[in-house]
């Protein structure tokens, strides 16, 4: 069959592969444009068919097999289903794509809506599942789009998609894709926390995990958690929930991740203002903990941020006004990271700073815990009332 065949929509059986056959053609489709106008005069004269359905998803299938965009998307955009499934294989349009290594063709048909974790009937194979197994379909796992489905068709309990997402960024993903509507690789993470607000305790715990080893794989591939605009920064959504999200945080701020924003700097907005606002909102208890318990979470924080860079980076107009019985701990924590920027830190402190450092990325403890010193020292060392690592996941 000719690769440059336009669909022939005259015949109206349904079985029909409904391609003209290869041969002499006329001089007026001699161009793509041509080609295109045909079929779409084509699709316009036998819309009424009684097989027209059927047949433009029958030749949907062969447009993913030869990898032929322009005419799939003018299918598309004239009532070619791309859930319609081949009836001798089961596989999708999508399947297919991915089968016959056509990366144009999977991210035009994921962009209309393909579910890259459809399974077929036969096999129970995705799109996914088939572009992983085979090394000459890398590059369909390349395309950001890909990426992006894989996140937001993952739930954290049923679906996890951790291991195609691992295959995705290995393939190439890029991490800094962005979707029409603003949302990133974090969006599906950011989303997914919020669902563990007041939930099932056990979907819960699924859900962190899930988040937790999602954003190891994408840090690794060298997203950036920090950046603008705030709703879609992992770092300042865990910083606003640090008493929730403690874990994660931690793993953030070990990684390396900046405690502002990473693209405008504590006048964007700055982990200490949202610790100290968050402290200074809750004067008695929280509904779950006591204050105390919140305040020596706050404490640990800050001591991460402030070992997680050279230089401290404290926000301007940095004023706070505490109330309630703990005011004066507060204050206390405030004045000595005022102390703490405004002269030279004592050279402890910058060893204790360079070491962590030098100890990223997470689990900097664990490390510290490792050294050959001794114990008062690497007491020292640790973060404030460091947690173990199976507290943390």
């Amino acid at each position: 069959m000719h690769p440059n065949a336009v669909p022939d929509l005259t015949e109206e059986s349904p079985g029909s592969a409904l391609f003209t056959p290869p041969g002499p053609r006329p001089s007026y489709v001699a161009s793509e444009e041509s080609r295109i106008l045909v079929l779409t005069e084509l699709l316009e004269r036998k819309a009424h068919s009684p097989f027209y359905q059927e047949g433009v998803s029958n030749a949907l299938l062969k447009m993913a097999e030869l990898g032929l965009t322009r005419a799939a998307d003018v299918l598309l955009r004239n009532g070619a289903n791309l859930n319609f499934e081949d009836p001798v294989t089961y596989y999708t349009a999508l399947h297919i794509a991915v089968l016959r290594n056509q990366p144009d063709m999977v991210e035009l048909l994921v962009r209309h809506g393909a579910d890259i974790n459809r399974r077929d009937r036969i096999h129970e194979s995705s799109p996914l599942d088939l572009a992983s197994e085979e090394p000459e379909r890398l590059p369909c796992l390349q395309r950001k789009t890909a990426l992006l489905h894989a996140l937001a068709s993952s739930d954290g309990v049923q679906i996890h998609n951790t291991e195609n997402i691992r295959l995705l960024l290995e393939g190439g993903a890029d991490v800094k894709a962005t979707t029409k509507d603003g949302d990133t690789v974090f969006t599906c993470i950011i989303f997914l926390l919020g669902e563990t607000v007041g939930g099932d305790k056990e979907e819960a715990q699924l859900i962190n995990r899930f988040c937790f080893q999602v954003t190891q794989l994408l840090l690794a591939h060298g997203a950036d958690p920090s950046e603008c605009p705030a709703h879609e920064s992992l770092t300042h959504i865990c910083l606003k929930s640090f008493k929730l999200h403690f874990p994660l945080l931690r793993f953030l701020l070990e990684s390396g991740a900046a405690y502002n924003c990473s693209l405008h700097g504590a006048s964007c907005w700055s982990g200490f203002h949202i610790i100290f606002e968050r402290l200074c909102s809750h004067p008695g208890c929280t509904e779950d903990e006591s204050h105390v318990d919140l305040l020596r979470k706050a404490e640990t924080v800050l001591d991460l941020m402030v070992t997680n860079s050279h230089k401290l980076q404290l926000p301007e107009n940095f004023d706070i006004h505490p109330v309630g019985s703990l005011a004066d701990k507060i204050q206390a924590l405030h004045f000595s990271l005022r102390q703490l920027e405004s002269y030279p830190p004592p050279l402890k402190h910058l060893c204790r700073v360079y070491i962590r450092l030098y100890l990223q990325p997470w689990p900097v403890d664990v490390k510290v815990k490792a050294l050959p010193l001794p114990d008062r020292l690497k007491w020292y060392l640790l973060s404030e009332h460091s947690g173990t690592v199976e507290d943390d996941i």
